[in-house]
């Protein structure tokens, strides 16, 4: 980070249009120049599109045939071949092949997300690594995790990894569907191919191919509501 801070005090106008010149002759597309900020060091493979308000700085590296931006902000990111990441955060974290990253992503230090994932809007990770064609879609938060491959998050899932004194790890296997707003109450394990109902709270294993609900049961009662006045 203080690396990344110095190549922005050093930076001026005239270097910032050079930058972006020697990237266009490389093969990197850039419409509009408008709020693109990109330091010394950082690499873009050909045929990305860089679009106006994107920041990438630090030890960034962005394959080829990548769309970044707009409003993206990557530091010491490395994004592969195939990429999209729309209005989103990568901080020290590694991007596989063929990802789709935003809007409103925030992808915090340790992550390594494999090829194929969505990380979709509002989603939150943190030393976490996703596995190959996994769906995080909307309004999650998955910290200290390890997820398997082709698994989907559905909307509201938290991992709770802190105790309020020391963080613990959530494993999720192979094909393992979670349902809305379930609570991962670390340290727990999914096993490949289970599922978990909309609204569970995991508090323990989870077999392989079971399904798990830890909700109160719905009471209704009849009549109750007050007559329209």
């Amino acid at each position: 980070m203080e690396n990344s801070n110095h190549a922005l005090s050093s930076y001026t106008l005239q270097r910032r249009i050079e930058i972006l010149e020697k990237h266009r002759e490389n093969g990197v597309i850039i419409p509009i120049d408008d709020g693109i900020i990109i330091t010394d060091g950082v690499l873009i493979g050909k045929g990305s599109v860089i679009l106006p308000g994107t920041i990438m700085r630090g030890e960034t590296s962005v394959g080829k045939n990548c769309e970044i931006g707009p409003n993206a902000y990557l530091d010491n990111a490395s994004i592969g071949d195939g990429c999209r990441v729309i209005s989103s955060y990568i901080d020290s974290s590694a991007v596989e092949d063929n990802v789709k990253i935003g809007p409103m992503s925030n992808i915090r230090p340790n992550c390594h997300i494999a090829s194929g994932a969505k990380i979709g809007d509002f989603v939150e990770l943190k030393n976490s690594n996703i596995g190959e064609r996994t769906s995080v879609a909307h309004l999650t938060y998955v910290g200290d995790s390890d997820v398997g491959a082709r698994c989907n998050f559905g909307c509201g899932v938290v991992t709770v990894n802190y105790d309020g004194a020391e963080k613990h790890r959530t494993t999720v296997g192979d094909d393992v569907f979670i349902g809305c707003n379930t609570n991962l109450v670390a340290p727990v394990t999914l096993h490949d191919g289970s599922y978990s109902a909309a609204g569970t709270t995991v508090t323990e294993d989870v077999p392989e191919g079971a399904l798990v609900i830890g909700r109160a049961k719905q009471t209704v009662k009849t009549g109750w509501s007050r007559p329209n006045k």
